[in-house]
């Protein structure tokens, strides 16, 4: 598979490590540092040593797993690493893990010292197909998902089917829902392949066809003005759902578990109030649902992720703004909906769970 050209960089695959390599040799950075958690410490950086054993004049900056520490404060401990280490602006960061990982290593080299390099390496499902492609980077504020960030595009990069070994079933039947996500959008045959292929062992053809679809969107719209909006689909409920999770429940959604439920409600949204038809939101249920598992948000909490709502980035002037869909395949974006309208949704999915 040919690297995929996105905005000034490439996206490298097949024997994408073997890129790295030559991408490192030719360049002339006085400083390499990599980016992990605790989990691709342990289990990806070594096959990063595989690959360039030769690689040797580097410094790691280790931070905790997951979303909750996505967040200025771990943000200032990188910073504050970058500098113990002596990074200059010539330096590179690199990033290796997941999407908290990329999103908040990429917003920490775009601000440090005005901006410095930064590559990304996604070892997860869910960033191979989403994070690692587009240009945004973020952290959390408090509750609210990505509110800071900044489109800062990376010198390069590397998505390798091998750390995809590394992941549960879990998380890589998590990383599926933006599979499914980007064939709802723009590509109805590519929906319906998806369906016959093995999940927990994903073939690298797919991953290519889902980074082809959200590369498209993001070097027409690469500031989110217009058509990027539609990769939105799922997320505005998705999100605040994930948002409420992470504070109530002691096993929480991941994100692609969330968004997989964001995509049901917006889907029926989708058929209210966007010409969507009704054989077209069975077919989507019925298969998120065969996929995903069910979860149920009592209407007591309807509130609490209204609220979350809310705060999303995408409103303007306090309209809650949505993606839906118009068939399968086809999005639309800029459909502001009423709040009895979203709960109309909850409602159903809620229903759903009793059939």
């Amino acid at each position: 598979m040919l690297p995929i050209q996105s905005n000034g960089y490439s996206v490298f695959f097949d024997n994408s490590l073997a890129s790295l390599k030559e991408f490192l040799n030719t360049s002339d950075y006085s400083k390499v540092f990599f980016l992990t958690d605790l989990n691709t410490s342990e289990h990806c950086l070594p096959l990063i040593g595989k690959y360039l054993p030769e690689l040797d004049n580097y410094d790691i900056i280790e931070v905790d797993p997951g979303e909750e520490n996505k967040n200025i404060d771990y943000c200032i401990g990188v910073w504050q690493m970058l500098l113990d280490f002596g990074a200059d602006r010539n330096s590179l960061l690199i990033n290796l893990g997941g999407g908290v990982i990329t999103d908040m290593g990429g917003f920490a080299a775009s601000t440090f010292k005005r901006g410095i390099d930064f590559i990304q390496i996604p070892t997860t499902l869910l960033s191979q197909v989403d994070a690692s492609v587009g240009g945004k980077t973020g952290i959390d504020l408090g509750s609210i998902k990505n509110i800071i960030g900044t489109f800062t595009q990376p010198k390069a990069v590397f998505i390798s089917t091998e750390f995809l070994k590394t992941l549960s079933k879990r998380q890589l039947v998590s990383g599926f829902a933006e599979i499914v996500k980007h064939g709802l959008i723009a590509d109805k045959d590519y929906y319906y392949q998806i369906q016959n292929i093995d999940i927990v062992d994903p073939p690298a053809e797919a991953i290519y066809r889902s980074v082809e679809i959200k590369n498209h969107v993001v070097t027409t719209d690469p500031f989110e003005k217009g058509l990027r909006k539609t990769l939105n689909f799922g997320h505005t409920i998705g999100h605040a759902v994930e948002t409420y999770s992470l504070k109530n429940d002691s096993d929480p959604l991941l994100h692609g578990e969330a968004i997989a439920l964001g995509m049901i409600c917006e889907s029926f949204l989708s058929h209210k109030h966007n010409g969507l038809g009704e054989e077209d939101l069975k077919e989507i249920i019925r298969y998120i649902r065969s996929v995903f598992p069910d979860y149920s948000f009592k209407p007591s909490s309807y509130s609490d992720v209204m609220e979350f709502m809310k705060n999303d980035k995408k409103n303007i002037s306090g309209n809650i703004g949505f993606a839906l869909l118009k068939e399968i395949g086809q999005c639309d974006y800029n459909i502001y909906l009423e709040e009895t309208q979203i709960i109309e949704s909850f409602n159903y999915y809620n229903s759903l769970l009793n059939q």
